[in-house]
């Protein structure tokens, strides 16, 4: 049995200028949906936000939105979410999103999806949680993301030891499967994940 049973999304709250990313977003959230998977996400209706967190609900799935109350307004909590938690403050809104996660998934998105994605990616390499981190690389948005962190790899600013594993999916149906295999060879305490299944960086 697959130990993922939520998994957060890290996504624009704008839809970006490609309409695939808003059509990926609506296609991983009808497969959350039909695997019995409960969405964690930051508690928006805009953007790439809206689209994942409404297909999820639309399919008869589950969806705990997380988000700060200045952001309640701005943008426009989803009302038709199960559960609604609303933080004081960003910081409080990041660490429940982890408690509720069993795995996390950056779909395209800007600074924000960034900052998260990269918290997440910080706390594995210092070994604070082995939960699997995937970027989705609808239409290689991730790419040059990819070639900052191989570029700090080689100027050794990230060492042996330090190592960040990342699984990379470029299409949304080979997501889940991803991130259920990363976490049915990686349990408490493991490091490494096979490198079919991780980017090692």
């Amino acid at each position: 049995m697959s130990k993922i049973k939520t998994v957060c999304v890290y996504c624009g709250s704008g839809p970006g200028t490609n309409p695939h990313f808003i059509e990926s977003a609506k296609a991983f959230g009808k497969i959350l949906a039909e695997n019995g998977i409960r969405l964690v996400y930051g508690g928006g209706s805009l953007g790439i936000m809206g689209a994942v967190a409404s297909s999820v609900l639309d399919h008869g799935g589950m969806v705990t939105g997380i988000i700060p109350d200045f952001l309640k307004l701005r943008e426009n909590a989803l009302k038709r979410v199960q559960e609604m938690i609303v933080t004081p403050d960003m910081h409080e809104r990041k660490r429940l999103m982890f408690e509720h996660s069993d795995a996390f998934v950056a779909l395209p998105g800007g600074i924000g999806t960034l900052e998260e994605l990269v918290e997440q990616l910080t706390w594995q390499q210092l070994g604070r949680h082995t939960k699997p981190v995937l970027l989705a690389n609808i239409d290689g948005f991730w790419e040059p993301l990819f070639a900052l962190l191989l570029h700090m790899r080689e100027t050794q600013f990230i060492r042996q030891g330090l190592s960040v594993d990342i699984l990379k999916a470029d299409r949304v149906e080979d997501i889940l499967p991803r991130l259920q295999a990363a976490a049915a060879i990686a349990p408490e305490g493991t490091e490494a994940m096979e490198p079919e299944i991780a980017r090692r960086l």
